[in-house]
């Protein structure tokens, strides 16, 4: 390994605020855990999106020092803000839950916010170039989201699942036989008490062959 990436490895681990900052605050991911709903999870990093947006804009307009960077990191802050939308849309399909009206929210609120991204990049801000890349993600990443939530909900759905589905078959693949032989042996034992014989079923009054009345 090289000395420059040695040198590298020791200072992200000894500064992890270097690795990854935090793109929300302490209180914003305090309203997010109290969103438990993933339609009013939606909800709310719409709200701070929009917020960021609005910083974003409210940087453009004046002239003061350090604005690029400031702009660059709202900009990213923003990214991931679709991004964590993205993931609880998927996750909340992954489970089968309704998300038709966080959907609607985020269709609806999306193209407003690609227009302003894209009237900003039109504007060509005499310092652009410092903040482009981050721009032109968050344009990206817009679009992409917002066409996802334009999809039939449905049979987004079943595109997650098939995802889902391919990926566990490539994480088998990948695992070697003698673990996955080990992986069923512990859920064979599972389904066994601790005497090692098959757990057995409650007991019945009723005869082999006969069903009980289905409930009035």
């Amino acid at each position: 390994m090289k000395p420059f990436f040695i040198c590298l490895l020791i200072a992200v681990s000894a500064f992890p605020a270097l690795a990854q900052r935090e793109f929300l605050t302490s209180s914003e991911i305090e309203k997010i855990r109290e969103a438990q709903d993933p339609n009013q999870r939606l909800q709310v990093y719409l709200l701070f999106a929009k917020q960021r947006l609005d910083q974003i804009q409210q940087q453009i307009a004046k002239e003061k020092k350090g604005r690029s960077l400031a702009v660059r990191q709202l900009l990213e802050d923003y990214t991931q803000i679709i991004d964590a939308i993205d993931t609880v849309s998927e996750d909340a399909l992954k489970r089968k839950a309704d998300i038709t009206a966080g959907a609607a929210a985020v269709a609806a609120a999306e193209p407003k916010f690609l227009a302003q991204l894209k009237k900003i990049e039109e504007s060509q801000p005499h310092d652009l170039e410092m903040y482009d890349v981050a721009l032109k993600d968050a344009i990206g990443d817009t679009g992409d989201s917002m066409e996802s939530a334009k999809a039939d909900q449905g049979k987004r759905g079943e595109a997650v699942a098939a995802k889902v589905e391919k990926e566990k078959k490539e994480i088998e693949s990948l695992t070697p036989a003698a673990e996955l032989k080990e992986q069923k042996a512990e859920a064979a034992k599972a389904d066994r008490g601790a005497d090692g014989q098959p757990k057995r079923k409650p007991p019945t009054l009723y005869r082999p062959g006969e069903k009980p009345d289905a409930p009035k």
